[in-house]
Parts: C-alpha cells; structure tokens; sequence
C-alpha cells in the first residue's frame, strides 16, 4: 500500500540495516533516535549486531549483504535473502510504506526496481538530493542512477524534482533550472537542447512551475532555481565536487583558526557561528538522496552517515510516504502529459555501484 492508505494510519519505514560505514548497530541507533519521533520502523540486518530495541522498532534476522557488490543487478537477483531484498518485499507487500537503504546504492535501485517497481509511465527511476545550501535548499536529479539518459527520462526527473520540492521543502511554485554550460538555450550538447526546448515548451503556460532555462554550475548554490535537473553521470560529479569542497572549506577553517594564539581566540569567538554554519549545510541534515520513480518511497542516505544522518533518513521517508510524495509525482507527470504510455522493462535501469 502506498503512504496515503496505510491502515489505520500504522506507516512503517523498512531499512536496509547492511553495508553503512559505522556497521548495522550505528543505523539501528538512528532508527531509535526516529522512533523518539514516533516515527515506527522494520529492520533488516544481523540481529546479534543490532541488539535489543525500543518500541516502534523491530527487528529482522538478516545478516546477508550485497552492498558492496561489484554488479548489483546479479547480486540482487541471485540472493532473495539478502537484506535489501527483504526490506523491498516488505514494501512492496505492504508491511511497510517507504524503504530506506543504508548501504549501497546500486544495490537499492536494482532492488527497488524489480520488487517495488517503477511508477506506471515512469521511464527510469531518478536519485534526488536536497543540497544543503543555507537559506534554502536546491534539490538536485539525477545524482546517479541514470549514468546515461535521454530527453524524455530528464524531462519526467524535472516533474518529479518539483514535486519533491513541493511536498518535502515546501516550495509553492518550483523553478526548474538545467544544467548546461552556459545560461542561453543554444548552449549545452545535443542532449540539453532537446530537453530544454521541451521543458520551456511544457512548462510556459503552466500556474505552479516556472523554467528558468539553462544553469550553470555556480548556479548549484546561488538560489536561482528550487530545483535542477541533469543526467546521472553530471549530476554525481557536480555532487561529490560540492562535498568535497564543502568538506575542505570547513577543514581549512579549522586548520586557520587552531595555527596561531591570535587564530584560537578569533576561532573561540567565532565557533557559535561556524557551528551552526556547520549544521546547515551538514548533507546529514536532509537524509540521504531520494529515490523516486518507484511504486513507493525510497531514501538512500550516504554509508559514511551517523546515526544522525540514519535518523533523519527514517524521518524524511515516513514524512514522504505520509505526504503522498509517489502519488504527488505522478499526478504532476500525468497533469503534464509527461508519463510513458506503455510499460518498459526494468532491464533498462543504469544501476551505479555508489551515489
């Protein structure tokens, strides 16, 4: 069952415990952090790691992994116990309304795909991620499950974006920005022509989507869209150039203010300030990247997370299932006349090892 007819009101997160950085314990942790919450969840991992839990938590015996799988795909067909094929049954028959995967990504989108399955008139699945830029966050598709996309996939992944952005950010009226390496619409390969000319097409008379055009990079962080839509292989470059210069910023900040007495004062005073500079654009404060497209919510959060990060992931996808995130995306691709008008095969997936 989809989030919006859970029975009496009795929404279940399932996690995929396997594979995280910090071991199963440290995403446990973070489903009792989110059961604080009232937020209920189902695990599945090794049961004698995971411990004992608190109410709203269960817990699965499912010590096998495909995590770090060299071919997901075959991973995850020629192992039904694995951990991740467990929590996609569990949703997809309705013992749970959202999954989250804690561990590899490919193995979550291969998974998902064939047991969950696609969206009626979905091409491709599509990896989103709300960028933690201070102020407002700019969500960003896709960010790697689609390492080779046509126009018809990155025109639905700009629907789908904004509907992420509607329901979770509470963005009322989305701007859809492409990326491309020049802001005119001439600019950008064949591919990023095509698909601009579409969205503007689409999207010029419509009340609650606005198209900016074409972007460029530093427009990932300059407000100019809510949300920004792109092929799989650009978008994870684009987001793991972000966490990487983010990541040294904030190291080169610490290193200055700990090289010199005068450096140590000014950090003391300074510290409130960075601290919360810090959080806002801390990437486990949004919980992981979304993984829309299927019958049910997914949300894959990155395997370095702590249990704060896990937590979040938790909360984020029960706040997704309960808002009708899945039925929300596809009203807006059938609104746009956007959805595919006969089934695809799912072999048709581009599954990354990692976001």
């Amino acid at each position: 069952m989809s989030g919006a007819g859970a029975a009496g009101d009795q929404f279940v997160v399932a996690v995929d415990c396997n594979g995280a950085d910090l071991g199963a314990a440290e995403v446990a942790a973070g489903a009792a952090l989110a059961a604080e919450q009232g937020v209920r969840s189902l695990l599945f991992g090794p049961a004698a790691e995971i411990g004992a839990m608190p109410d709203g938590v269960e817990v699965v015996d499912a010590p096998l992994s495909v995590a770090k799988a060299q071919d997901p795909v075959a991973a995850v067909r020629a192992a039904p116990q694995a951990s991740i094929n467990q929590a996609t049954k569990a949703v997809a028959d309705g013992r749970a309304q959202a999954l989250v995967c804690a561990g590899g990504t490919g193995a979550a989108l291969a998974s998902g795909t064939f047991t969950i399955r696609r969206e009626r008139g979905v091409y491709r699945p599509a990896l989103a991620i709300p960028i933690p830029v201070p102020g407002k966050p700019v969500t960003l598709l896709d960010v790697g499950a689609n390492a080779d996309a046509r126009r018809e996939h990155i025109v639905q992944f700009a629907y789908m974006g904004a509907a992420l952005a509607s329901t979770i950010l509470g963005v009322e009226r989305p701007r859809i920005g492409l990326l491309s390496n020049g802001e005119e619409s001439a600019r950008g390969g064949s591919l990023v022509k095509e698909v601009n000319a579409e969205l503007a097409l689409r999207m010029a008379d419509t009340e609650d989507l606005v198209f900016v055009g074409n972007v460029e990079g530093d427009d990932l962080v300059s407000g100019i869209a809510d949300v920004i839509v792109t092929d799989g292989l650009t978008g994870n470059i684009s987001l793991k150039l972000l966490e990487g210069v983010s990541q040294m910023m904030l190291g080169a900040i610490r290193d200055a203010a700990a090289s010199s007495a005068r450096g140590k004062l000014g950090g003391a005073l300074l510290r409130p300030a960075l601290r919360g500079f810090r959080d806002e654009i801390d990437p486990e404060g949004e919980g992981g990247a979304y993984l829309l497209g299927l019958r049910r919510l997914g949300v894959v959060p990155h395997g370095r997370f702590t249990r704060r990060g896990f937590a979040q992931a938790i909360i984020r996808a029960d706040r997704g299932a309960r808002e009708g995130i899945v039925e929300r995306t596809h009203a807006a691709l059938e609104r746009a006349g956007a959805l595919r008008s006969a089934p695809v095969s799912a072999q048709g997936v581009s599954v990354p090892g990692r976001s």
